[in-house]
C-alpha cells in the first residue's frame, strides 16, 4: 500500500516515521523547499520526497493520503476530501472504537495521562496519541495502530489549532474541554474566532467542561449532551489547583464512563506527572516549580500558587509575540529577579522590551547557556525560598527537570 503525506512539518515527519516502521510505500512532499530533512534522511531516499512542489501524479496513484492538518483547508486537500481518500476514510478501524478527545488551550496532556491511568486500571485497553506538537506521534500514528490491533478506547490529545482536521479524522464520542485562553492567536487571529471553532466542534458531542472557566458555559448549548466538573477532591501528588482541575476533568471523565469510584480515587492517588509539565523540587531550603507554561494563562495559574522572588523564562519564537504576554504575568507579580534564556528561539531582545515597556524595577538576568543557567538556579536556591522555571521551550526545561530530579533526590 502506497501512501502520501503532504506537509512535512511536524505532524507530517511524525506520520512518515509511523508509516516506515510499519512497511507502507511512502511519497511526501512540501511546498517549503527550506524544509529539513535531516531527521528522515535515514528512512526516506531522495525519490520518495518533493520539496517545493506536490507531485500531483504521484499523489493521486497513491492508495492514501495523510495531510497534514495546516493544509486542511487548502485546495488540494478539498480534492483528496472529495475522492475520499484520506487515510481516516481508507482506514477506518478506529472509527469503530469509542473515542475520547481532549482538548483546550492548557492541562490537555496531563489530564490525557490522568483519564488514561484510570481506563486502564478499570481493565479497559486504551490507544493514546494524537497533537504531535503535544508530545504524541501524531493523529496518523492513531489511525495506524488501530488498523493492525484491538482496542476498547481511543484517548486523542487535541491541539486548538487542528479542530476541523480531527473533526474528520475521529467519530468522537466525547470531548474533554479543560478551558478557553488566549494562544496561536497567528491562527485563531481572536479569541472570539477561536471561540466560534471550539463552539462549532462541541456540536452535537457528550461534552466534559470546566466549572470555573465561565467561558465555556455559552458553548455546552452546542453539546449533546454536558457535564461540568470542579477541582477534584481526591488527594493527588501534583501540586497546584490547576492540576487539581485536570484531576477533576478526569475524575468526571471517567464517572461518566460508569468506572469504579474506587478504581478513579487511587489512580489519581498514585499519578505522579509527566515529564516536561509542572513539577515541584525541593534543593536546599527552597522549592522549585519548573515546567513548560508556554502561554499566558499557563503561567498565570503557577504563579498564584507561590509568591516566586525568582522567576525564569524561557523565550518564545520570533513570530509568537502573543507569548510574550508571558513576561506581563511574571512582572505582575513583582519577583526580585527575572532570568531570560532561549526557549524555542534567542528572542531575549524582544523579551527585554516588553521588560523595559513593562517598566520592570527588579534585576534581569540573560543566560544563553544550560549549565550555566543550572548553576544559577542552585546559587538562588540559598537564597530564594520560592523559584518558578516556565516559559517556552520544552527540551531546554526537559533538561532543567532531568537535572533538578537528580538534584533534589541527592
Amino acid at each position: 500500500m502506497k501512501i502520501a503525506v503532504l506537509g512535512l512539518g511536524v505532524e507530517g515527519k511524525k506520520a512518515v516515521k509511523s508509516l516506515k516502521v510499519r512497511d507502507y510505500r511512502v511519497y511526501a512532499s512540501d511546498l517549503n523547499d527550506e524544509v529539513s530533512m535531516d531527521d528522515l534522511k535515514e528512512i526516506l531516499d531522495e525519490s520518495e520526497f518533493d520539496l517545493g512542489f506536490h507531485d500531483l501524479e504521484k499523489i493521486q496513484s497513491a492508495d492514501a493520503v495523510i495531510v497534514s492538518p495546516g493544509l486542511w483547508k487548502s485546495d488540494l486537500t478539498n480534492q483528496i476530501k472529495d475522492s475520499k481518500k484520506t487515510l481516516p476514510d481508507v482506514l477506518q478501524s478506529h472509527k469503530s472504537i469509542f473515542t475520547i478527545g481532549v482538548t483546550g488551550t492548557n492541562g490537555k496532556t496531563t489530564t490525557t495521562y490522568m483519564i488514561k491511568e484510570i481506563l486502564e486500571n478499570s481493565g479497559l485497553k486504551v490507544l493514546v496519541g494524537g497533537n504531535a506538537g503535544g508530545g504524541f506521534e501524531g493523529y496518523a500514528e492513531v489511525v495506524l495502530q488501530s488498523h493492525v490491533e484491538e482496542y476498547d478506547v481511543i484517548l486523542v490529545e487535541i491541539c486548538d489549532m487542528t479542530l476541523e482536521f480531527c473533526d474528520h479524522c475521529f467519530d468522537i464520542d466525547m470531548v474533554v474541554l479543560t478551558n478557553l485562553e488566549r494562544d496561536h492567536m497567528d491562527v485563531h487571529g481572536s479569541l472570539d474566532n477561536y471561540r466560534e471553532k471550539i463552539d462549532k466542534f462541541l456540536e452535537s458531542k457528550n461534552v466534559i467542561l470546566n466549572k470555573n472557566d465561565k467561558s465555556l458555559y455559552e458553548l455546552s448549548k452546542s453539546a449533546q449532551s454536558c457535564n461540568f466538573y470542579d477541582e477534584c477532591d481526591i488527594e493527588i501528588q501534583l501540586v497546584g489547583k490547576f492540576n487539581k482541575l485536570n484531576a477533576g476533568a478526569a475524575q468526571a471523565t471517567a464517572q461518566a464512563m460508569n468506572i469504579d469510584e474506587a478504581i478513579i480515587e487511587n489512580s489519581l492517588m498514585e499519578f505522579d506527572g509527566i515529564e516536561g509539565r509542572i513539577k515541584s523540587y525541593y534543593i536546599n531550603e527552597s522549592e522549585i516549580f519548573a515546567g513548560k507554561t508556554d502561554n499566558a494563562h499557563a503561567t498565570s495559574v503557577v504563579l498564584e500558587e507561590r509568591k516566586f522572588k525568582a522567576i525564569f523564562l524561557g523565550t518564545p519564537r520570533k513570530n509568537e509575540t502573543w507569548r510574550l504576554d508571558i513576561i506581563d504575568e511574571a512582572s505582575k507579580t513583582h519577583p526580585e529577579v527575572i532570568v531570560l534564556f532561549p526557549g524555542l528561539e534567542n528572542t531575549i531582545d524582544q523579551a527585554l522590551n516588553r521588560l523595559k515597556y513593562l517598566n520592570f524595577k527588579g534585576k534581569v538576568l540573560i543566560i544563553t547557556d544550560l549549565d550555566k543557567l543550572l548553576e544559577i538556579i542552585m546559587e538562588m536556591t540559598q537564597t530564594y525560598k520560592y523559584i518558578f522555571i516556565g516559559g517556552n521551550g520544552q527540551n531546554k526545561i526537559l533538561e532543567i527537570q532531568k537535572k533538578l530530579d537528580v538534584l533534589a533526590k541527592g
